[in-house]
């Protein structure tokens, strides 16, 4: 005779046979929250994501958005579990077992399940990280400052989410037990929530709002700043709205009507849609939810094309290996110590081009606010804007090989081929000031030269030989310039340039300490108005010589040099480092979305099991049983990721278009991985779509 204890067991060991997809959920979420928190405090990625600099608060930010992930596909793994589970107990409370009673093994359950999964993840978490990190060197770059090390700091972030974990499966199988009607226990599967059927057209209409409000939304800043002369409010985010309007029209006509065309078979997969409208709220949100996912995925692997392959291709196309630019005052080595140390390292040095150039003051109109900290501003011409950086056009023919003839009272400015990118230059000064002697000399813009050695963060102009002698008269060292640029012949070496690099950087006194967007030409301005410089205030602006090897460092600071060894490496090192973080957020995210589709058409399929019962009785066909479970699964999966690839593709070409009104040969080429990025999670997608197709087919015993 079978004791209620025995049938507690029973049911027990009964309900560990549908709990895979719980302890893989924990597993999963507990292994990539301690390998991201590993990768994130170990001291590799501190020292090239410095604290206080945008690359950490990046990184940190994309930390909290694969929390937000990870807890998101734990909690619907988990909701699926009790909704399976709550049909067991609800046998046994039927047969007379009490509450108070069963709910000691209950969460004795819960407990072990849950802390076995999760314990078992963090420790994966480990040797997850360090394999993957391994195989970045040996894809990526391999060197001595690329080793991972531990700072066991990251522990404390695990056992918080880990503890999270436990306290949501104790606190949902609390709710689960707390429900008194023991046929809605039982019958918790099979919950209906059904949707008012909207229009046919609901759901083109939607595709058409969510295009319109992501346009809209993305340029309304602009046109706020154009019509009222002031920085846009917060509000102004609210014209975005229409896009998530659009998401629930697209996800509503999803579940109700699909997306087929069969005027002819109306009748097709009639049922796999009715049984998604008949829990149609519960599905449209989790579609929606999924959407977001997958944008969030998206977002995270289409930054890295877009932010990488403009400077890959860059470093590649220079004309000379090494290219450096420093005050006149500074102590850099000299040719010689160059000479004498690239010998040490058995390396031969040629094509030297040296020249000068003058930082001179331009004029111009700027951005000023009306009163402090007020979102309203106007338009005001200053004698003083910017400083420029001016070569004269004899030297600029000497170090290019181009041969250019500047009309006298004229300048042209430095750019790319495509005459991109070109809003830190300025092209409507109409005087040039000596910042020692205030001399004025009258000039006008007359066009761009192209020079990719030349293109900097601050911009390069070109002057006519007697224009440029009669601004540099009496200009002290402190605002005069040096170039230099060479070619190592044969194989270069990273050692040499980074032993030169921190040779040349001692050279620099404390004054130098300083971003590219530090200006001495807009400080002295502002301090003659008896106003305070930001950069002497804003921490954004310092630089530390302690910290050369960190990303910000090699990223902001004004005299970096341009070294292709040197910057290939780093630019690998530094891509690799994001391409972890960002691909481990992408893979949070995903999984997040692919858990939660696979999970909602097991519901879908559980909820409606009677249907597939009486369906077999009346003589379906496996065939058309198995087609309507591929068309309600195909449903879940496709709709999401074809909106949420859309919207992030869409999105970054509106942001590469906005920078100068069009595409760059380096924007198309970071689109074009974007698109290759989209098709990988196409195909991972499909095949979770896959697994879920013939899991959903062994529940409802479909062969």
């Amino acid at each position: 005779m079978m004791t209620m204890q025995k049938l507690e067991q029973k049911l027990q060991k009964a309900d560990r046979k549908q709990a895979g997809l719980y302890l893989l959920c924990n597993f999963i979420a507990l292994m990539l929250i301690s390998a991201y928190s590993a990768m994130m405090f170990s001291p590799t990625v501190l020292t090239i994501l410095p604290e206080g600099g945008d690359s950490r608060k990046q990184i940190v930010a994309i930390f909290i958005l694969a929390l937000f992930g990870c807890v998101i596909f734990t909690i619907y793994a988990a909701n699926l579990f009790f909704r399976k589970k709550s049909r067991k107990l609800g046998i046994l409370l039927a047969l007379g077992a009490s509450k108070r009673k069963l709910s000691p093994g209950l969460f004795r359950e819960v407990l072990a399940l849950s802390m076995t999964s999760s314990l078992a993840g963090i420790l994966a978490g480990f040797p997850f990280t360090q394999g993957l990190w391994n195989l970045f060197r040996v894809l990526i770059v391999d060197s001595s400052d690329m080793r991972l090390k531990f700072d066991f700091r990251c522990l404390t972030v695990s056992f918080l989410f880990f503890a999270l974990t436990v306290t949501f499966s104790c606190a949902t199988a609390y709710r689960c037990l707390r429900k008194t009607n023991i046929m809605d226990i039982i019958h918790e599967e099979h919950k209906n929530e059904p949707v008012r059927e909207p229009k046919k057209y609901c759901g083109l209409l939607g595709i058409l709002i969510l295009f319109a409000g992501a346009i809209i939304g993305y340029n309304a800043p602009g046109v706020y700043m154009a019509l009222f002369d002031a920085y846009p409010p917060a509000w102004i985010n609210l014209f975005f709205a229409p896009v998530f309007a659009g998401l629930y029209m697209i996800m509503l006509h999803t579940v109700v009507h699909g997306w087929g065309f069969r005027k002819k078979h109306s009748y097709q997969h009639l049922i796999s849609r009715s049984m998604m409208k008949f829990q149609g709220r519960q599905t449209v949100n989790n579609l929606l939810v999924c959407t977001v996912l997958i944008a969030g995925g998206c977002f995270a692997l289409f930054y890295l094309p877009m932010l990488g392959t403009g400077q890959i291709l860059e470093t590649q196309e220079r004309s000379f290996d090494y290219a450096f630019h420093y005050r006149a005052d500074q102590n850099v080595p000299t040719k010689q110590e160059i000479l004498t140390l690239a010998d040490k390292y058995e390396l031969k040095l040629k094509d030297w081009h040296s020249g000068e150039y003058l930082l001179l003051g331009l004029d111009g109109v700027v951005q000023v606010e009306d009163k402090p900290d007020s979102r309203a501003y106007h338009y005001e011409y200053r004698e003083l804007k910017q400083q420029g950086k001016f070569l004269s056009e004899s030297c600029f023919n000497q170090m290019t090989g181009q041969t250019i003839d500047i009309a006298p009272g004229c300048y042209r400015a430095v750019s790319n081929e495509s005459e991109t990118g070109t809003y830190y230059l300025e092209l409507e000064s109409t005087e040039l000031t000596n910042m020692v002697t205030r001399a004025k000399t009258p000039i006008r813009f007359d066009g761009f030269v192209h020079n990719e050695m030349l293109l900097d963060a601050i911009g390069y102009y070109i002057l006519d030989d007697a224009d440029y002698e009669a601004a540099a008269n009496k200009l002290t060292d402190e605002w005069r310039g040096n170039l230099l640029w060479f070619n190592a012949d044969g194989a270069d070496s990273y050692s040499f340039a980074n032993a030169l690099l921190k040779q040349f950087i001692t050279g620099f006194n404390s004054e130098c300490e300083t971003i590219y967007a530090y200006d001495p030409v807009e400080k002295i301005a502002a301090n003659e108005n008896g106003n305070i410089y930001w950069g002497d205030t804003d921490e954004i602006s310092k630089i530390s010589f302690s910290n050369p090897d960190s990303y910000d460092f090699r990223a902001y600071w004004t005299y970096m040099p341009k070294i292709r060894i040197l910057d290939q490496h780093d630019c690998l090192r530094n891509f690799s480092v994001f391409l972890m973080m960002f691909l481990f957020i992408s893979i949070v995210c995903l999984t997040a979305a692919f858990v939660i589709s696979h999970t909602r058409c097991q519901t879908i399929a559980l909820n409606n099991r009677y249907v597939f019962d009486d369906l077999k009785r009346l003589g379906a066909s496996p065939a058309f049983l198995l087609s309507e479970i591929r068309s309600q699964c195909g449903s879940v999966f496709k709709t999401p990721m074809l909106v949420g690839s859309s919207a992030m593709f869409l999105l970054y070409s509106l942001m590469m278009l906005g920078n100068d009104g069009k595409l760059t040969r380096e924007e198309s080429a970071g689109l074009l991985v974007c698109l290759a990025a989209v098709a990988a999670i196409a195909s991972a997608l499909y095949a979770v779509y896959r697994l879920t197709v013939r899991k959903v087919a062994q529940t409802l015993g479909v062969r």
